[in-house]
């Protein structure tokens, strides 16, 4: 299970029992029958509360999911002459050596099949050209 799975099943109970004290509690206004007492409206609450507790279930989920940032920036702990290690026990001896910059590829937009297989053909051939 994820980070957050048991907060949305949870929120999502909350808001199933929720939503049948609403219902009970709005069903004797429209049969203009004897209304259920006061404590009975605050079940209908739930219904805000177990949509509140699945939504930070997910975001919990959402942010577990995150992949941390790229190493090697220099802000995050990356490699730097300092801290790089050269295996042979002296640490920072001698700098890291850098590969040449490699010519990055163009992004090319792709349109999945599904959604328009036209498209995906023109921006499959506009990429070989």
């Amino acid at each position: 299970m994820g980070a957050g799975d048991l907060l949305v099943r949870t929120g999502a109970i909350v808001f199933i029992v929720g939503a049948v004290g609403t219902v009970a509690t709005v069903a004797p206004l429209l049969l203009h029958t004897r209304r259920l007492p006061t404590p009975a409206y605050f079940v209908s609450m739930l219904m805000g509360v177990g949509f509140a507790i699945a939504l930070v279930g997910l975001l919990r989920t959402a942010m577990a999911q995150r992949t941390p940032p790229e190493s090697g920036d220099g802000t995050d702990g990356g490699d730097s002459a300092a801290s790089w290690d050269s295996g042979d026990g002296s640490v920072g001896s001698s700098a890291p050596t850098a590969s040449a910059p490699t010519a990055a590829a163009p992004a090319v937009p792709t349109v999945p099949a599904a959604i328009d297989p036209a498209a995906a053909d023109t921006v499959q051939a506009a990429a070989e050209l």
